[in-house]
């Protein structure tokens, strides 16, 4: 299974995944009846947001971690029944007892190396013609975090996926989605340097000092926090429009 996150924390300072999530919402063609899956939940910031939009429809909100499920079942208990909570890791055959009509995704699929087994997990679940609406990491994102790892001696390969416009394309279609929209956009962003450490060390160095100890994981953080110009971090987003192939498309109505 993917690493548990510290959900607390990450609900605080997630005010950038969240701007993202909401024009990730925006682009998904709804009804208001429909059955949405929120690939990569996290605290069910954007599942309450999609939930805005369907207000005769469900949603499943799917995580790896489980302490993200359980902060996002805090934050949707109004829904009831309409929310559907699943942990399970994207890189498998996804646990879903019934296809859904739309999927979409912030910030996630970046943690996952493998994108040909997440778009072909996907396109398995995801109803003939139904929409997959995503964005996440892109080639050259945090480049600068990156080069401050490497000038500290620690690897990045490996550990994350920041896949080109083409080869996502390209993957895209080899699992059966077709009318694929795939594009980048800069989005450097700046944090409060009271955050930086903090956010830093649950977001986007999670992976990097999980395994550390507390002090070396401090100092590796302060490192990086350090060697950022202006406490900004250059994010570069990865997004993405397509339908699942053998249906015909459905737009509002």
């Amino acid at each position: 299974m993917p690493r548990d996150w510290d959900a607390a924390t990450y609900d605080r300072l997630s005010a950038p995944q969240t701007r993202w999530g909401a024009d990730v919402v925006g682009r998904l063609e709804l009804r208001g009846d429909e059955t949405v899956l929120d690939a990569g939940c996290c605290t069910g910031r954007i599942t309450e947001m999609l939930m805005s939009r369907l207000p005769r429809g469900a949603s499943i909100a799917l995580d790896g971690s489980p302490a993200m499920i359980e902060r996002a079942r805090q934050k949707l208990v109004r829904f009831g029944d309409r929310v559907e909570f699943v942990v399970a890791d994207l890189r498998l055959p996804l646990p879903l007892d019934r296809p859904v009509d739309a999927i979409l995704s912030t910030a996630t699929f970046h943690w996952i190396l493998d994108h040909d087994a997440l778009f072909r997990n996907l396109a398995a679940v995801l109803a003939p013609g139904g929409q997959l609406v995503t964005q996440c990491g892109g080639h050259g994102n945090i480049a600068s975090i990156e080069s401050a790892l490497h000038e500290l001696g620690h690897g990045f390969a490996g550990r994350k996926h920041y896949a080109t416009v083409d080869e996502t394309t390209e993957r895209l279609r080899r699992s059966g989605f077709t009318e694929i929209e795939v594009w980048t956009n800069d989005a450097p962003t700046s944090i409060a340097p009271n955050d930086l450490e903090a956010y830093l060390e649950t977001i986007c160095l999670g992976d990097h000092v999980a395994e550390m100890s507390p002090q070396e994981a401090a100092t590796l953080v302060s490192e990086v926090a350090r060697r950022l110009p202006g406490s900004q971090i250059d994010y570069v987003r990865l997004n993405i429009n397509a339908r699942r192939a053998d249906g015909a498309s459905r737009g509002p109505r």
